[in-house]
């Protein structure tokens, strides 16, 4: 990984947009802090296409598409996303799955739960569960003692013998059923929202990430940035970030916000 000093003015250039991560990539131990709302406040005042990419719940992610200065959200490690339309001052919703689907997948789920908390005691569910309509969350530091490597192994064990997707993030381990992944999602968001074809956003979009959960990113995209707490996991990845900031959560994305800026205002 490169130092984000050493980004270049022409790939600065050719940025229309960024994706990036939310939990300790956009904030900063669990808050979301000024240099960073304020650095994507200018980016959004220059015209850049900014969309979030998290694991987050539905609940979180409305609120967000709201409120927030960007082109719309995928949550839940991509069972959706969402965006807020101005002219009709509606916020829009575009599921992965039918309400029939969800309710026939929540219930494998429920049964998964009950034996992640019975086989790994000082695992908890997440605060956010209520508000997410698709996925299970396990807490394993947000919330809870911080678990041991092995424990969160096993966590990941038993979503994998009852079929499910999952992924580590830096706080949670998110289970689903299902073929969609932020990478997934984000394509598709890209081109039926936004008219934008993936072989040219691979190219003109830059995507910050911290942790495993967004390794599809890192592999996919050519312009990609970590926040300097992605270190904490960089030997259980195969795929890092081209870049990676000298500050951590979202410092590092103040950092990187303001180096693409300062480039292309000159």
């Amino acid at each position: 990984m490169k130092n984000i000093n050493d980004i270049t003015s022409t790939e600065c250039a050719g940025i229309k947009g960024v994706l990036f991560d939310i939990d300790d990539t956009f904030t900063l131990e669990g808050k979301l802090i000024p240099q960073a709302f304020s650095a994507l406040w200018k980016l959004h005042e220059q015209g850049l296409i900014l969309v979030p990419i998290t694991g987050r719940p539905a609940g979180w992610c409305d609120h967000i598409a709201r409120m927030w200065p960007i082109d719309g959200i995928i949550g839940e490690n991509g069972a959706f996303y969402y965006y807020y339309d101005h002219e009709k001052r509606k916020l829009c919703q575009r599921y992965i799955f039918t309400a029939a689907e969800v309710a026939s997948k929540r219930k494998e789920l429920e049964s998964i739960k009950e034996e992640i908390l019975k086989k790994v005691p000082g695992a908890g569910v997440a605060s956010d569960q209520p508000f997410r309509i698709f996925d299970l969350a396990i807490d394993f530091r947000e919330d809870v003692s911080e678990l041991s490597e092995s424990e969160i192994e096993e966590i990941c064990g038993i979503f994998k013998r009852h079929g499910a997707e999952y992924k580590v993030s830096s706080i949670h381990v998110n289970g689903w059923f299902g073929g969609y992944n932020k990478l997934s999602t984000t394509r598709l968001f890209l081109e039926e929202r936004l008219s934008i074809p993936w072989d040219e956003a691979i190219n003109t979009f830059v995507f910050v990430g911290d942790s495993p959960n967004d390794e599809p990113m890192f592999e996919a995209m050519n312009l990609t940035v970590g926040v300097a707490n992605i270190k904490n996991f960089s030997s259980k990845m195969n795929h890092l970030p081209r870049y990676v900031t000298n500050k951590s959560g979202g410092l590092g994305f103040a950092e990187m916000a303001n180096k693409i800026l300062e480039s292309r205002s000159k």
